[in-house]
Formats: structure tokens, C-alpha cells, sequence
């Protein structure tokens, strides 16, 4: 990963390696089509799912996605009710317009393979795309959605070359002993070292237009969940709860209170979530599953202060995105290898560790804020029931924040490093993702998904 910021995307719920990675993987399937001439030869396609994504790609919208992306369309700019038109209109004609260039016939219930019982070696989202003209094949090519969105091919994947390194910023790391050497040694703060790298791939205005352009979305997602309160799309019918609760909220007599914000809070981690599992517009941070814990944080701290200026939002915003690319170098960001500690878990450590920053924390604060958060998180699964990014998921970022919030507040207090770093703890996310029953890492065999029909 070169750009820290690249751990936020803008893209379309309700998952970022189901939905979101998908559709990027079929739109470059398309595109390499187009680039060597063979688009126009193509007169049918084979797409086919294995692992999570054959598992749980109805409920998390993985073929929707695909048809979007096989279409031409991406997930940063597509809207809710274009994704849906595009789908829908597969569905009845049974014809897809590729890269809306070249219209071939295209049947959804034979043209793509839900391979539940098969994984790819290589990765548990694995994803192999077909080309045919007249029965032969032209081309075919396989992609892993690793988490977070990022999407790389068989060639990246088997040669390790997931993340590209960062050589040529001012001030590389892998690791959070590096990191926190590197900000104490130059006596920089997390953020403006993470500025100066970003410098090498942008201006200043360009940075700031794209930590804006983040805030904004994950502002833009928290009102949309807090005006609705219809039902989310899917088998298990639930109404949205956000809007409810955030009504009661502005009713309460502890309003302007600490505990008040933090419920409000809370509230705003479940419409983001809420705006996720219909298709609407969030940022992964550092995935769709996770996307409300960082701009609920973020909310508190604006609820705290009466307001936030642009430094300290710049500050928050590259400080959670330096330590989630600790998590995204030396573990996982993605359910189906680690659980849900990789995603929520991922989004509560970065949370706690930005919200230490702007509330004046120094290094070693930041980095027990994070560590708490984490070490409160280890062996978290990921057991969406009916395959849908709803229970838990949703009210699971609401405890999430809460975890931030506590945990930075008792980092706050002290001044000596703890015994525990944020490595060790990275390390020891890793090792119990990969010590994990497959059970519980989004696959919808196990836990809630499981259960929950003898509640």
C-alpha cells in the first residue's frame, strides 16, 4: 500500500471484500478484455465463486457487484439505485452489456458458480473469471479480494506481492516500533509524519481534498441513517433501528453530557452500518463491515469540542489510517482470513488510537489507546446470520465505539508504556485468526448464523 489513505475507500455497501472487491475484479477482468483487443470476441463468460465469497455472496451482494463491475461500473461512483437498476436489468433480459461496449446473452443461475464446498489456496475470497468466444476459452484470469476492498490477482498473490513497499517516502515503516521510532526521533506526531509521506504521491491541496472528500461521506452516511427507518433489504426483514433511537436521544434530559455523546455516538455507528446494508454510500474504514466505528469516534470527538477544526480532522483521519496500515502490513483486515476482529476490531484500535491524538495524547498514549481496543477484540468472529451484514454486524460497531472511547480515555490517564505493544498485538490477531475454526471467519456456518433460528 503506498498512500496511508488508501485504507479509506468510498464505494458502495454492504461489504468491501464481498461487494466492493468483487465488482473491482470484474470490471478489471473487462478492461484487460478491452485492452487486448478481445473484448469483441467474447460471446459468453464463466465467473466462479469460491470460499466466502460462494458462502456468504448472496447476502453480502457479491453478484450483484459483479454484474455492476462486469458493466463497467465502479464502486466509488456508482449510486444505490444505478447498482440496482444495472442487476435487476440483467436479471429480466438476460443479456449484460460489457464494459457497455460489446452485449452478449448472460444467464446468472448458469453463468455464475457459487462453488460452496471449494477455496483457492491462495486466499478464502477467491474469485476466477472466463472468457469464451464460441465455446473455446480466450481468457481467464483469477483475483482475491484480500479485505478492505484491495483486490489483487493470482500472479500478485503467489509472488507475496499484496503491498507494494513504500520505498520511496521520506519515512518507510513496517512495523508500529518503527513508526513510533521514527515520528519520537524526527519529533514529528503520527499525522504529520504520515503527511510528509503522503507528499510523495500528492500536493497538499490534493491530500486535504481527499481527507475531506472522506469525511464528508462517512458525515453524508450518518445522516442518511439517522432520516430512515425503513427495512433492510434482505431474508431477515429487520427494521432500521437508528433513526428510533436518535429521536429518543434529542429527548433525553442528560443531553450535553459525556455519556449523552457517547450513546449518540453509538446511534451514529448504527446508521452508518444500517446505510451500509441497503447499498448506500459509506467509507471503508477500514471495511464496509466496520464502516461505522471511525466517524462515530470521529463524531464524539466533534460533540466533545462543539466542533472540530481542519487540522484536528486531518490529524484524526491519517492518524486511524497509519495504524490501520499496522494491521493491514502485519495481519489482515479481512473477515474471511482473521474474523471480525480483523475488521471491527481493526476499525475500534485505529478509533481509540486517532481519538487519543486529537484529545492531546502523545506516542505513547496513541499507542495504548489502540492496544487496548485490540486486546479487547482478539477472537471476535464473523458469523453474519443468513449471509447478511446486518446481526451482528450492525449493532456490533455500536460496541465498537464504546471499546474506542474507554479505551483511549484509560490510555489518557497513564504515561508509562505498557507491557503489551500494538505489534504484539497485531501479531497475536493474526495467530488467533489463523488459529480460528473456518466456522466463524464469514463463512455463516457457525456462531449467530447457526443458531439464531432456535432463538
Amino acid at each position: 500500500m503506498n498512500s496511508a489513505l488508501e485504507i479509506f475507500s468510498i464505494g458502495i455497501g454492504p461489504s468491501s471484500s464481498h461487494t466492493i472487491g468483487p465488482m473491482k475484479a470484474a470490471n478489471n477482468f473487462i478492461n484487460s478484455l478491452y485492452t487486448t483487443n478481445q473484448l469483441n470476441l467474447v460471446s459468453s463468460l464463466k465467473i466462479s465463486l469460491y470460499g466466502s465469497l460462494a458462502l456468504t455472496g448472496d447476502g453480502h451482494g457479491t453478484i450483484m457487484a459483479i454484474i455492476n463491475g462486469l458493466c463497467g461500473n465502479i464502486p466509488k461512483t456508482i449510486t444505490k439505485n444505478d447498482f440496482l437498476k444495472c442487476y435487476f436489468s440483467v436479471v429480466a433480459n438476460k443479456k449484460i452489456n460489457l464494459q457497455n461496449t460489446k452485449e452478449i446473452n448472460f444467464d446468472l443461475n448458469k453463468d455464475i458458480l457459487l462453488l460452496k464446498p471449494k477455496c483457492l489456496p491462495q486466499h478464502p475470497n477467491g474469485m476466477r473469471f472466463e472468457a469464451f468466444t464460441n465455446d473455446t476459452l480466450i481468457s481467464t484470469a483469477d483475483f482475491f479480494s484480500i479485505g478492505g476492498g484491495f483486490v489483487v490477482s493470482a500472479t500478485e498473490i503467489n509472488n507475496a506481492v499484496v503491498l507494494p513497499t513504500s520505498a520511496k517516502v521520506p519515512f518507510p515503516f513496517n512495523s508500529g516500533k518503527q513508526l513510533f521510532n521514527l515520528c519520537a526521533q524526527n519529533n514529528l506526531t503520527i499525522a504529520e509524519l504520515i503527511f510528509k509521506n503522503e507528499l510523495s504521491y500528492k500536493n497538499k491541496n490534493q491530500i486535504h481534498s481527499e481527507i475531506f472528500d472522506i469525511a464528508n461521506v462517512m458525515y453524508n452516511s450518518i445522516q442518511a441513517g439517522i432520516a430512515a427507518n425503513d427495512i433492510l433489504p434482505g431474508s431477515l426483514k429487520i427494521r432500521k433501528r437508528a433513526k428510533a433511537l436518535y429521536d429518543k436521544l434529542q429527548q433525553t434530559a442528560a443531553a450535553n453530557s459525556s455519556e449523552h455523546y457517547r450513546s449518540l455516538a453509538m446511534t451514529y455507528a448504527i446508521a452508518v452500518n444500517e446505510e451500509n446494508a441497503s447499498f448506500g454510500k459509506v467509507v471503508t474504514a477500514p471495511t464496509n463491515g466496520a464502516a461505522g466505528t471511525i466517524p462515530a469516534v470521529l463524531e464524539y470527538y466533534k460533540l466533545l469540542n462543539h466542533g472540530i477544526s481542519d487540522d484536528k480532522l486531518i490529524e484524526f483521519i491519517l492518524t486511524a489510517a497509519a495504524i490501520g496500515m499496522l494491521y493491514k502490513l502485519g495481519a489482515s483486515i479481512s473477515a474471511a482470513e482473521v474474523g471480525c476482529q480483523g475488521e471491527i476490531g481493526v476499525a475500534s484500535s485505529m478509533a481509540a488510537g486517532a481519538l487519543a491524538a486529537v484529545l492531546g495524547g502523545d506516542l505513547i498514549q496513541i499507542e495504548k489507546a489502540a492496544e487496548i481496543a485490540m486486546e479487547h477484540s482478539l477472537g471476535m468472529t464473523c458469523d453474519p446470520v443468513a449471509g447478511l451484514v446486518q446481526i451482528p454486524c450492525i449493532e456490533r460497531n455500536a460496541l465498537a465505539v464504546g471499546r474506542a472511547i474507554d479505551a483511549c480515555n484509560l490510555a489518557l490517564l497513564e504515561h508509562k508504556p505498557g507491557i503489551v505493544s500494538l505489534d504484539d498485538i497485531i501479531k497475536t490477531m493474526l495467530q488467533t485468526g489463523r488459529d480460528m475454526a473456518i466456522h466463524y471467519k464469514e463463512t455463516s456456518l457457525g456462531g449467530l448464523a447457526v443458531n439464531i433460528i432456535n432463538c
